[in-house]
């Protein structure tokens, strides 16, 4: 019986190290990812600010998220943006955009194209970032556990 625990005990080990054995470097997936060895690459992160043109609520309004919400698609579909979301709006944060592009110029004609910009409902402030290229696959995964929206 002793025997038998300790190959059950034994083999449980053996299954626990190689779960936690790390995947081998991946340079082609780093590669394609924007990535250098370390797996690292330059982003300019964004925060969208409440502007000084509150849109009021309607077909305006409503056209206007809208446009920026097929915008943001559009931009991770070219693979230009990483990474979108809200925030809480403490102090007037309200969204970021996080862009895979090498600078603060690219970054801004990019914003420049979001319809909560042009009609100033919100405002851009811009930062470089450095950080994991991993960031690039947010985009495929969140396609993966996204259900499709019915529409009648």
């Amino acid at each position: 019986m002793k025997t038998m625990w300790g190959a059950i005990l034994l083999a449980a080990l053996a299954l626990s190290a190689q779960a936690q054995t790390p995947p081998a470097y991946d340079a082609e997936l780093a590669k394609s990812l924007g990535g250098n060895e370390n797996g690292m690459r330059r982003y300019v992160f964004v925060v969208l600010r409440t502007g000084p043109n509150k849109v009021p609520a309607g077909t305006e309004r409503t056209e206007m998220f809208n446009g920026h919400m097929a915008n943001i698609q559009r931009l991770a579909n070219e693979r230009k943006l990483a990474y979108a979301g809200p925030l809480d709006g403490v102090d007037g944060a309200r969204g970021i955009f996080i862009f895979a592009v090498d600078s603060i110029e690219e970054a801004k004609a990019l914003v420049a194209t979001d319809p909560v910009i042009i009609k100033g409902e919100m405002v851009a402030e811009y930062h470089t970032h450095f950080g994991s290229a991993g960031l690039m696959m947010v985009n495929l995964v969140h396609s993966q556990i996204t259900k499709p929206l019915l529409r009648p």
